[in-house]
């Protein structure tokens, strides 16, 4: 191993035993293994799909007890195994969540969040990130310049999930398009598609409070979906990723004739389906999104680096390790105030 810092300093990690029952435990640092890298964690972003973890509602086969939370997360590399370059110690990094089996069909293709392995993310199957330090195969690192912020580099995650979707839509200058929904997707989806250059960018949320926010990141219009009837047919490009029940179905109906509709939000059980007459007469192309693969990660990089991405902007909360049963109320409670929660070990 190469490295600084201690194998027998404490690393402290949110350990969540089974639903509703968590409690901070100190599990020594890892020893990173052939290939893999040990991160000080510096943050750790707080979603939706960490509460369903806690809460017990995340779909079976997506998690596995006990389990450390944390899939979003910015470090800076402090160890490495036999077979990692040492001179990635020292280096800022993001790190991609899934762990796939790299040798099926799809992740030949590139395509590693469809891996035919079975389904393995840090965070859900293998040890997150609310923890000192994380372990983790060093070909998933993304390395960051020196200068970057890791505050603002913990929103990488969700900026990999929103390049995969921008990129599926294929958004082309003078366009108009619509964003779905203004969560911390929708904003950084917004702020990914105002570079395009789009003839109009429209933001669709009923959190009037989460619309302004959209408008200042570079949205030209803001509506709630009870007022967008007469915009109906309109856009050449439409990103749904807020994931209600209805706005699926309703994305479909902003699409001009022949445009197209990236679904990236995850609806719950008995949302409302797509219209298949509409899809077929009006020759939409729907194209979905789940999770990001390393292209993504790429252009999520790039844009940050580049300055086209400001995630910090979206950052509401900091919390430590201790904080985590408040970080989670925060997230689930509905309050259109509170934006991104992060955890800071």
């Amino acid at each position: 191993m190469t490295g600084g810092g201690r194998d027998r300093a404490r690393n402290r990690a949110v350990l969540v035993e089974r639903p509703g029952v968590h409690r901070l435990v100190d599990t020594g640092r890892p020893e990173p293994g052939p290939g893999e890298a040990r991160v000080a964690v510096h943050a750790a972003g707080v979603c939706a799909s960490d509460h369903e973890v806690y809460a017990g509602t995340r779909a079976t086969g997506y998690v596995r007890y006990p389990v450390v939370p944390g899939h979003e997360w910015s470090g800076t590399v402090e160890a490495v195994g036999d077979g990692v370059d040492p001179a990635l110690v020292g280096r800022k990094a993001v790190g991609e969540g899934f762990r796939a089996c790299l040798v099926c069909d799809r992740c030949r293709e590139g395509a590693t969040s469809l891996c035919a392995g079975g389904y393995d993310e840090t965070g859900f199957t293998r040890p997150g990130a609310f923890a000192d330090t994380l372990a983790l195969p060093a070909r998933l690192l993304h390395l960051l310049p020196d200068g970057a912020d890791l505050r603002s580099a913990a929103l990488l995650e969700p900026a990999a999930v929103v390049a995969a979707a921008v990129s599926a839509g294929g958004p082309r200058p003078g366009e108009l398009i619509a964003v779905v929904g203004a969560g911390t997707l929708g904003l950084l989806a917004v702020q990914l598609l105002a570079a395009v250059s789009p003839a109009g960018l429209l933001v669709v949320d009923p959190r009037a409070e989460r619309a302004g926010r959209a408008l200042s990141m570079g949205a030209t219009e803001a509506r709630d979906p009870a007022d967008t009837g007469a915009l109906r047919g309109r856009y050449d490009l439409v990103v749904e990723i807020a994931g209600a029940s209805t706005t699926a179905h309703d994305s479909c109906l902003l699409a001009r004739r022949g445009g197209r509709v990236v679904l990236a939000g995850l609806p719950g059980p008995g949302a409302r389906g797509l219209d298949p007459g509409l899809l077929t007469c009006e020759q939409l192309t729907v194209r979905t999104v789940f999770g990001a693969p390393p292209a993504a990660w790429t252009r999520a990089v790039r844009a940050f680096t580049a300055g086209l991405l400001a995630p910090a902007a979206l950052i509401t909360h900091e919390l430590p390790l201790e904080g985590f049963a408040e970080a989670l109320a925060l997230v689930g409670g509905g309050d259109p105030e509170v934006g991104k929660v992060l955890l800071r070990p």
